[in-house]
This record gives C-alpha cells, sequence and structure tokens, in this order.
C-alpha cells in the first residue's frame, strides 16, 4: 500500500515521518475554505488525491485558545495575515493575551485520508496545555514555544520530536489513521 502526505510543510512532514505526493511542489494548491479542521483537511486530501493512485492523506491543525473564542483556530498559520511567519504569528497571539489570565489552549489535528478523489475517513487528536508569556526553546515550529504542556513541565518547544510526537494532536491524529489501515483486509504491513 502506497501512503502520501499532501504537504509542503517541513515541519509535518518531519513530525509525520511521511513522503510528500511526487511533484506535489508543481501542483497549484486548493484554497483552504472549511470553517473546521475537518472541512480544510477534506479539502485537502480529496484534491490532492487526484494527483496519485496511492492513499493520500492532509492534516489540518492548528491552535485554539480557550479566552481568544478558540482562535486562531482554522486560521493558525495564517493569523497575523496570508503571508505571516512563526514570528507574526506568535506575536499577534502575544498582542491579544496582554493581560488575559486563563491561557488555557489545545493544539488540534484532524487528518483526512482520500484515495482518487474520494473521502475515506477522518481521524482527530488533541492535546491541552496552556500558553506561556516568553518563548522557550527551539524544536518545533509554530506555537511550539509558547505551548506549555504540564506533563513534561516544558513547552513543546523544549520537548524532543520523540516526546512531542507521543502525545501531540499530529501524533495522536497519526496512530489512528496507521490503526485503521493496518486493519484494512489484505494489508501485509
Amino acid at each position: 500500500m502506497t501512503l502520501y502526505c499532501a504537504t509542503k510543510n517541513p515541519g509535518k512532514l518531519r513530525e509525520f515521518e511521511a513522503e510528500p505526493i511526487p511533484n506535489l511542489a508543481s501542483i497549484e494548491p486548493p484554497e483552504e475554505t472549511g470553517a473546521t479542521f475537518e472541512e480544510n483537511a477534506v479539502q485537502k486530501a480529496t484534491y490532492y488525491s487526484k494527483f496519485t493512485d496511492g492513499f493520500v492523506f492532509a492534516d489540518d491543525s492548528g491552535l485554539s485558545v480557550d479566552a481568544l473564542g478558540g482562535a486562531p483556530g482554522v486560521y493558525s498559520a495564517r493569523f497575523a495575515g496570508p503571508a505571516a511567519t512563526d514570528a507574526d504569528n506568535n506575536r499577534l497571539l502575544m498582542e491579544k493575551l496582554r493581560g488575559v489570565e486563563d491561557r488555557t489552549a489545545r493544539y488540534v489535528c484532524v487528518i483526512a485520508l482520500a484515495l482518487r478523489g474520494a473521502l475515506i475517513t477522518t481521524f482527530r487528536g488533541e492535546v491541552e496545555g496552556r500558553i506561556i508569556d516568553e518563548p522557550r526553546g527551539t524544536s518545533g515550529f509554530g506555537y511550539d514555544p509558547y505551548f506549555f504542556y504540564p506533563p513534561f513541565d516544558c513547552t513543546f518547544g523544549e520537548a524532543s520530536l520523540g516526546q512531542k510526537h507521543n502525545v501531540s494532536h499530529r501524533g495522536q491524529a497519526l496512530r489512528k489513521m496507521r490503526a485503521y489501515l493496518q486493519a484494512l483486509p489484505g494489508n501485509q504491513s
């Protein structure tokens, strides 16, 4: 069984330990118009799966902060604008949380699995934490240096990739997808 990941994000490819779709760089990306992580993941997976014969998975993931009504949510990668960097997004997050005591947050990931333009199913993972004022650590990407995970007593930016993967939203969703694929009839892997 051939399985491809539909992302150009090197951080996600590293965390997923996955191969991108062949010639992914030459495929025009779809517009993400969904209002939920599920809708965006399904849009991407079904779109990209039309370009290959193998199974394709795509995720939509992000940070949901309770005090911000779930923002940045589906706009996590472009919170500060369409061409925003991680630093831009983190700066805006800190501005919006200035003086806010409730810093509870969660990372959410939804993986959609598709084959030849048709959705097969989705998988969801979430991990709870809180946002701290100052970044800590240089591992990970995105909001990781600000996302404090109490069981580790550190941020995801300080945790090793292996530690993070064992508990992360992406790790959870990925393990669910792999279990699903392994249970398919005729799967020899």
